[in-house]
């Protein structure tokens, strides 16, 4: 996912492949992931149960009911790394840029992975494919202007239809409907 707390993540490995991250720079780079993947282990592995509750009233948090990991209390709006770290020494000691990222990844993973499931959906509709002898003219839903777009590009898929200036996400969504039905 292209967010800026990640960048290094997604870019490092790649400028590694070409040549412009030198062994010191991904040296660091493996350090710091193997900081981030101890830390989602903790947090995930780690319970904070009613037993403490005392300290927990003490950060101006609610009682617990019932025993929940650091990563299940990080998803609360009320809770935060911060609040975490006064309860759990190993978690205390781990670099800020560390407990931010993993305060990001837990706070956010829910629309993380509901953008992922919607980059999925969008890449299978980019890949049905237009059949050569599609006609675009008995397609009454489409504005003249999108079907003399589309007749002129004849495009082979949804993905390079989309593509085409002038042709409108709610026009690829017809076509999307009309291709299903037509490929059955």
């Amino acid at each position: 996912m292209l967010r800026e707390d990640n960048a290094d993540q997604r870019l490092t490995p790649l400028g590694r492949e070409i040549g412009l991250v030198d062994d010191k720079r991904y040296e660091k780079f493996c350090r710091k992931m193997e900081r981030l993947a101890a830390g989602r282990e903790l947090i995930s592995g780690c319970r904070i149960t009613p037993s403490e509750n005392e300290k927990w009233q003490k950060l101006g948090l609610d009682s617990l009911k019932h025993g929940q990991s650091m990563a299940e209390l990080l998803k609360r709006p009320d809770i935060t790394i911060d609040k975490l770290t006064c309860l759990n020494e190993e978690l205390a000691s781990m670099d800020r840029e560390v407990l931010t990222q993993l305060q990001i990844e837990t706070k956010y993973a829910g629309y993380i992975k509901r953008q992922v499931e919607q980059i999925n959906r969008q890449l299978k509709v980019e890949k049905i494919k237009i059949p050569d002898n599609f006609d675009y003219n008995n397609v009454s839903s489409l504005s003249a202007e999108v079907r003399e777009k589309l007749l002129q590009v004849r495009p082979l898929n949804l993905g390079q239809a989309a593509r085409i200036p002038g042709v409108t996400p709610a026009a690829i969504s017809i076509l999307s409907v009309l291709l299903k039905k037509h490929n059955g």
